[in-house]
């Protein structure tokens, strides 16, 4: 097979979650655990640190391997979804997978693999899994798809777990309640490995604690270790944000710690990547005070990092940002609000397992919309998405593709004005 093929018969052979949603569900390990037997268990090979989460992850993915990867150590970093290239998933010191070992791989394993039926999810992991052992590395930061206790990821026995936060996001799939989509994050607490959760929240803290202690694994929260405050950001010219980090008693550690993302959101993910990093450092003595605020400063540059409330353009000023859930679109339409602009144009659209009774209600009333369909199967209708937002006040034009919305969007704004597209991480995807 050419590579071409390659992704072909992954994309439409196997059930993908991202794609057509339920359907491509797996909810046990039976399917990785057996790939990973007929691959001679490669997750045993390396060093790894599980992320989970419902937001943030895929930042403090990112911003962890740009350290280890500072310090030196050779780096796998596993995340989905991708944006632009599947080999995205797969990096090693931030470089993509090679096309030969994607197809070198599917055209030796898909024999054997056919018997257990596994989903694209499952089979990505299992290729990571065995990419990072042939290559050797010394460690891989390894992101949960979704959930964490049944997730394909949860195979593995990690140096350190880390919990960003729990939000609404896949209640079919994981409860429809805090507490109960807590446990399945909390699922990847293993056997007196510790935990660090970044985000103190009451509703889920007795969780974490728990599962914790019936695992027999320390356990902290970021934001009752640290604190960060915002010193400096920069909304337009320099996106970024500088921050000093304290301990709990007031004590500065870091101090003006550059962070090249200006979501506001990225001060909580900044706590949990200090702590978990705090947390190695007799592990990884590489790991000291400027190696770290390097490898934060470099996170774009060592690992390619995108669609964080990305600066497209400055005139008019353009912004993305993958946020897709309630909590996520609330920490979006907060940094607009502190933005000033003449007229907000926003480029709007979701997939069908949102409620959007949750999320519609927090848009901005005064925007343009253009709403849009995403080019998967999960995607919303335009029309349909405008008839729901219509219901909340939210006016726009439904347009026949992301692309066409987006460009009706950039030809309709002024220079002063602000673009935002987002609402779905494939909406991102098709602009950038």
């Amino acid at each position: 097979m050419t590579y071409a093929q390659t992704l072909q018969y992954l994309y439409s052979k196997l059930p993908m979650y991202h794609r057509i949603g339920a359907a491509a569900y797996k909810a046990d390990l039976k399917n990785t655990l057996e790939m990973c037997a007929l691959l001679g268990e490669p997750h045993q090979a390396f060093a790894t640190i599980h992320i989970a989460g419902t937001n943030g992850k895929g930042s403090v993915s990112h911003l962890l391997a740009s350290v280890f990867q500072q310090a030196g150590y050779k780096t796998g970093l596993f995340t989905s979804p991708h944006l632009k290239d599947f080999r995205e998933r797969i990096r090693i010191n931030g470089r993509l997978i090679p096309k030969k070992d994607v197809t070198n791989f599917v055209r030796q394993w898909s024999k054997p693999f056919e018997p257990i039926h596994p989903s694209f999810f499952e089979w990505t992991a299992a290729l990571a899994f065995d990419y990072f052992r042939d290559q050797e590395v010394d460690l891989a930061i390894i992101e949960t798809g979704m959930g964490g206790r049944l997730d394909s990821t949860n195979v593995i026995t990690p140096l350190l777990s880390v919990i960003t936060n729990i939000g609404w996001d896949h209640m079919a799939f994981l409860g429809n309640t805090l507490p109960k989509i807590a446990g399945e994050k909390a699922g990847i607490i293993k056997q007196g490995k510790p935990v660090v959760i970044g985000e103190t929240q009451s509703e889920v803290k007795d969780v974490f604690l728990s599962k914790a202690a019936e695992m027999q694994s320390p356990i902290c929260f970021a934001d009752e270790q640290l604190r960060a405050w915002l010193i400096k950001g920069f909304e337009k010219e320099n996106p970024g944000s500088i921050y000093s980090v304290a301990d709990k008693t007031g004590k500065e550690i870091i101090p003006e710690l550059f962070l090249p993302l200006s979501g506001v959101y990225q001060q909580k993910n900044i706590l949990t990547v200090i702590t978990a990093l705090l947390y190695l450092q007799n592990s990884f003595p590489e790991l000291t005070i400027p190696v770290i605020k390097d490898g934060v400063a470099n996170v774009v540059k060592n690992t390619h990092l995108q669609g964080r409330w990305q600066v497209l353009r400055k005139r008019p000023l353009t912004i993305c940002d993958v946020g897709h859930n309630k909590e996520g679109i609330e920490v979006v339409v907060s940094q607009i609000r502190k933005i000033p602009f003449e007229k907000l144009h926003f480029v709007f659209g979701m997939v069908n397992d949102k409620d959007l009774a949750l999320i519609l209600p927090l848009l901005p009333a005064e925007a343009v919309y253009y709403f849009c369909k995403p080019d998967i199967p999960r995607g919303i209708d335009a029309e349909l998405l405008q008839e729901h937002a219509s219901r909340f006040g939210l006016r726009g034009n439904a347009y026949s593709s992301v692309t066409v919305a987006y460009r009706a969007a950039m030809s309709s704004a002024g220079r002063n004005d602000l673009v935002f597209a987002g609402g779905s991480t494939f909406v991102v995807a098709e602009i950038l």
